[in-house]
């Protein structure tokens, strides 16, 4: 549908594979900063807490490999406020609280080392770049085990009527599989495998 670049990096997992995440997003962008005080860096954290939206996936690109971007009061804070989940190219740690509260959060690894005088925002609501895929604020957020996806805001209902035509014919396909049609058959006949 003319777009290319909307699939995030493969590295990015869900923390429970049971869990999804849909919805617009918000976007954050920050940066490691070793010389911040500790102060200085939660009440930072805690602003980006206090800033995202209910009914909204936070998405993060916090411009490191090396410390967490997600823990236990974070994931409780978000949830409670009802946003969706959380989308980081980043690190999460408390993994064990956060399955238990089920909030839905993509990572791409693991660490203990949280952000307190080590990380800090800077933008909020500024296109960011994960892998090649640059998100604004308000593109349509996908993710589930097999990865996640951005939709540019504009393509939405386009992409969301086209996904209703798509899911008609596959299940035309599945039924005809089910009766016994031959996948050739099946394939022809429908255009859809």
């Amino acid at each position: 549908m003319g777009v290319d670049r909307f699939v995030l990096p493969s590295n990015l997992r869900p923390l429970d594979p049971s869990l999804k995440v849909a919805g617009p997003a918000w976007t954050v962008s920050g940066h490691i900063d070793t010389t911040i005080s500790r102060h200085d860096s939660l009440l930072g954290w805690t602003t980006l807490l206090s800033r995202a939206p209910s009914g909204h996936v936070v998405v993060c690109q916090p411009h490191n490999q090396s410390i967490a971007l997600m823990g236990e009061l974070s994931a409780e804070t978000l949830k409670n406020k009802g946003v969706l989940g959380y989308v980081v190219d980043g690190g999460c740690r408390d993994t064990d609280f956060i399955l238990e509260q089920r909030f839905p959060v993509f990572h791409s690894f693991f660490s203990p080392a949280d952000i307190a005088a080590r990380w800090c925002p800077d933008a909020f609501e500024q296109p960011i770049t994960i892998g090649e895929v640059t998100i604004r604020t308000g593109d349509w957020i996908l993710g589930d085990r097999d990865g996640v996806i951005a939709i540019p805001h504009e393509k939405i209902e386009a992409v969301l009527d086209e996904t209703e035509k798509v899911a008609a014919t596959e299940n035309q396909v599945r039924d005809a599989i089910r009766a016994g049609i031959d996948p050739v058959d099946a394939y022809l006949k429908y255009g859809k495998f």
